[in-house]
């Protein structure tokens, strides 16, 4: 593959009447990255993944999602909005069609679009999503899984010092050195402020009640009509492995794949994995 640089545009866009900021690398079919739900989140997770996609001939990019990063924070901070706000960006920038590349609480919004609106997506590639294993009969979380909790449950009341952001990422990766003064200097950033009240805010939520006759969403993950990649972490939370070696045991027809000494910051830990298996993936 060449070593070409590539340039990584900042740049915003008019989206479900919000301003968005995405970043554009390359040009051909678009290929859209999608964050997760976490605090710090955004289209930044996916700075070191883009320019392989962009030199294999592809349209890379990644938008911040509403409360997230550098785009408007909206009055609705529901998970409803950031998955319409996908469609609502690609309409903005004109795009019929895209392949999605999901990390964490992303990949159930791109599985829903896929199952409502297939003809909006060419491919789907799922990164740790842990809604979409479907659960053990006798789960635990285990100490470090414990601990990443309360973090977390703090961090929803009390703006995170730089160190709080340090350990939370620490907690989602497994590769420590990945951490740079530079990375945790941002991830910092996307954690304060606006964000963290937009964070707080979703956080205040009220769960949605559970209809018992519906279907959960990992049981409908062989209708989803486009071609789908999913890969998770072998060291990743809440038994995301054994779960993940359920699923295909009860669906192997699913392309699932689980790459090892990586966490839940797929995008990160197994960013060689990533590239390997997903741009053939998406070139099929």
């Amino acid at each position: 593959m060449s070593a070409t640089t590539i340039t990584i545009e900042d740049k915003s866009v008019r989206a479900a009447g919000l301003n968005l900021r995405y970043l554009e690398a390359g040009s051909g079919h678009p290929v859209i990255f999608l964050h997760g739900g976490s605090l710090g989140s955004s289209a930044d997770v996916f700075l070191r993944n883009m320019p392989a996609f962009a030199r294999a001939g592809f349209r890379a990019l990644a938008f911040d999602q509403p409360g997230f990063g550098l785009s408007d924070v909206s009055d609705d901070h529901s998970a409803g909005l950031r998955r319409k706000s996908i469609l609502a960006f690609m309409d903005a920038l004109g795009i019929k069609t895209a392949a999605l590349v999901a990390h964490s609480q992303a990949g159930s919004m791109g599985a829903q679009i896929a199952l409502a609106s297939p003809e909006r997506i060419s491919h789907l590639v799922v990164l740790g999503t842990g809604s979409l294993l479907p659960p053990l009969e006798e789960a635990k979380e285990g100490i470090e899984g414990a601990a990443q909790q309360r973090l977390e449950r703090r961090m929803a009341t009390h703006e995170p010092t730089i160190e709080d952001t340090r350990k939370l990422l620490e907690a989602n990766l497994f590769h420590h050195d990945l951490i740079t003064p530079e990375e945790l200097a941002l991830r910092h950033a996307r954690s304060t402020g606006r964000n963290f009240e937009a964070f707080v805010a979703r956080s205040a939520l009220p769960s949605a009640p559970k209809d018992p006759a519906a279907v959960p969403l990992w049981k409908r993950l062989t209708d989803v009509t486009c071609p789908m990649l999913l890969i998770y972490g072998r060291n990743d939370r809440a038994n995301a492995y054994e779960r993940a070696l359920k699923l295909k045991e009860m669906a192997p027809q699913l392309d699932l794949h689980i790459t090892p000494d990586c966490k839940h910051l797929v995008p990160w830990d197994a960013q060689a994995d990533v590239e390997r298996l997903t741009i053939p993936f998406l070139s099929r």
